[in-house]
C-alpha cells in the first residue's frame, strides 16, 4: 500500500458516493474519505482509532447464493474479510487474499464492475485484552466464484477463525432478522443483480 493506492481509493469512494442508492453506505464512504485524509497509514492496525479493512461478498455462478462464514470469536455469520497488509497490491487484492485464506475458494468469474466498491461500512470493534475498542472502515468488493454450490470440497476453512462456511440462498437471507443492516444492504444489492423472469 502507498500514496498511489490512497489516491485510487479516493477516486473509488467518489465514484461510489455518486452511484450508491444507500444513504447509509454514502455516509460510510464519506467517513472513510475523511479518515484517510487525516491518517498517514490508514490500513495499519497500529492506528488506534481504527483502520481500513477489506471484505469479499462472494456469490456463486448463478449469483443467487452467497458464501457466509460463522466467525469463531464473534459467534456470527459474516462475509470473508479482514486486515490489509502493507504488501497488498490493491484494496481488492487484499479482500481476495482474505477470501482465499478463509474459504479456500480460488477461481472467480470476472465481472464488469470488479474495479468498483460494492459496499462501504464503518463499524465498531469491541476492546479485547490486546487492543482497545476501535473502528473498522470496511471496503467491500463483489466476487463471483466459479464453483458449483453442490461441490462440498470447494471450501477449505481456516478453523482458527471460523466454525463453518456455507452457501446461503439470497432469498433466504433476505428474511433473516439475525443479520444486521450492513449485511442486508449487500443482500438487497445482490438480489437486484439477479436476472428478471417472466418478461416477454
Amino acid at each position: 500500500m502507498n500514496a498511489d493506492q490512497l489516491d485510487h481509493l479516493r477516486a473509488m469512494l467518489k465514484r461510489f458516493m455518486a452511484v450508491s442508492a444507500s444513504n447509509d453506505a454514502k455516509r460510510n464512504a464519506a467517513n472513510v474519505r475523511d479518515f484517510i485524509a487525516r491518517v498517514a497509514h490508514p490500513w495499519r492496525r497500529a492506528t488506534l482509532e481504527g483502520h481500513l479493512t477489506a471484505s469479499a461478498w462472494v456469490l456463486d455462478r448463478t449469483q443467487a447464493q452467497v458464501v457466509m462464514l460463522h466467525h469463531r470469536k464473534l459467534n456470527r455469520w459474516l462475509q470473508p474479510g479482514g486486515h490489509i497488509d502493507d504488501n497488498d497490491e490493491s484494496w481488492r487484492t487484499a479482500a481476495m487474499r482474505e477470501l482465499k485464506e478463509e474459504t479456500g475458494l480460488k477461481q472467480f468469474v470476472a465481472q464488469p464492475d470488479d474495479a468498483d466498491l460494492f459496499d462501504v461500512d464503518v463499524h465498531a470493534i469491541p476492546a479485547r485484552k490486546d487492543e482497545p475498542a476501535h473502528l473498522h472502515y470496511d471496503l467491500r468488493f463483489l466476487f463471483v466464484a466459479d464453483v458449483d454450490v453442490d461441490d462440498e470440497g470447494a471450501f477449505s476453512v481456516n478453523a482458527d477463525e471460523s466454525n463453518d462456511c456455507r452457501w446461503f440462498p439470497l432469498t433466504e437471507l433476505a428474511n433473516d432478522t439475525s443479520l444486521g443492516p450492513e449485511t442486508h444492504r449487500m443482500i438487497e444489492l445482490s438480489i437486484r443483480r439477479l436476472p428478471t423472469t417472466g418478461h416477454s
